[in-house]
């Protein structure tokens, strides 16, 4: 009888590590396959050559947010009205960056955590809901980009801390 390939420890021998291949990325293949980089340089030039637009865009961004705000005050908070701010909040959160301004992405980031539940939602205090809107609003108008600007950093450090003490 032939001796195992590899003793367990218990039996007094040494043990041994088997090392099994991973084969699966060879099976499956890779979803995206390499990054070209002229890809990649081609879609940063487009992308700057789009920037001239970035401020319309994204104003019609915060006004979609305003008119979710305005349906609120018309007809009250609830799941359409509140389902149509947080949407809106979510889009300038994704898109906040790629527009130049951080900052919105952060604020909206914020707003998004406040009234993303949606058992939580009705309960947001609607003043904290303006107060993020407002600031978004004036970062926008006012050229603060990033919260690097001390007013900017002050503002989305308090927009914060308000939400995280209602445990959101």
């Amino acid at each position: 009888m032939s001796e195992p390939a590899f003793k367990r420890p218990d039996q007094g021998g040494d043990s041994e590590t088997i090392q099994v291949p991973n084969t699966l990325r060879l099976k499956v293949g890779s979803r995206f396959g390499a990054l070209n980089p002229g890809a990649v340089a081609k879609a940063e030039a487009a992308l700057k050559s789009l920037s001239g637009q970035f401020a319309q865009w994204l104003q019609d961004e915060l006004n979609k947010l305003e008119a979710a705000r305005a349906a609120i005050r018309a007809r009250g908070l609830n799941a359409e009205t509140g389902a149509q701010l947080y949407t809106h909040a979510h889009d300038l959160k994704g898109l906040g960056t790629t527009y130049e301004f951080p900052i919105v992405t952060r604020m909206a980031g914020s707003l998004c955590k406040l009234i993303e539940d949606p058992a939580k939602r009705m309960s947001a205090p609607m003043s904290l809901v303006d107060a993020h809107i407002d600031a978004i609003r004036a970062s926008v108008r006012d050229g603060i980009k990033d919260a690097t600007h001390p007013i900017g950093k002050v503002i989305c450090e308090e927009l914060e801390r308000q939400v995280a003490a209602l445990g959101r």
